[in-house]
């Protein structure tokens, strides 16, 4: 792993006041290699693959922990009954989800920025944040079915 993104990751559980154990480093690099948010599930099987002796208990604990934190935080997206986990970079992201695959996709922009000020123009509201994820078929997925 680079040496650039493991400083990183000590830095952020040192500042957050967490022990830099040997699971947590290697959660966080799982976590920081993927553009999509992950299943704690999904991390546990990326670490055995890399033969990290872990359990899958420890991965749910270590990423509670790190979220309680904000270093993790958690994304839930509609349709999906699982809890998904990505580095928390202190600015929301807005995704694309396919309905039959479930591939996640972040969208590189706020899209709703404009709309945002609009809206606390007119209402008055003090906009303390939104949500947008876009649902439909992936490349992949619209092949396989020839659309």
């Amino acid at each position: 792993m680079d040496s650039k993104v493991t400083r990183d990751h000590l830095d952020c559980l040192r500042q957050s006041g967490l022990k830099n154990t040997r699971q947590r480093k290697a959660i966080l690099d799982i976590l920081s290699i993927g553009e999509q948010p992950y299943a704690a599930e999904d991390v546990y099987l990326a670490l055995k693959q890399q033969h990290v002796d872990i359990n899958l208990s420890t991965v749910y604990r270590s990423l509670e922990t790190m979220c309680d934190k904000g270093v993790v935080r958690k994304v839930s997206v509609s349709g999906d009954n699982r809890m998904l986990y990505e580095m928390n970079v202190h600015s929301h992201q807005h995704y694309l989800v396919c309905v039959n695959c479930k591939k996640i996709c972040p969208v590189g922009h706020c899209p709703l920025e404009a709309f945002e000020k609009a809206v606390a123009r007119e209402t008055q509201y003090t906009i303390m944040g939104h949500r947008l994820d876009i649902y439909g078929l992936c490349p992949d997925c619209q092949k396989e079915s020839g659309k």
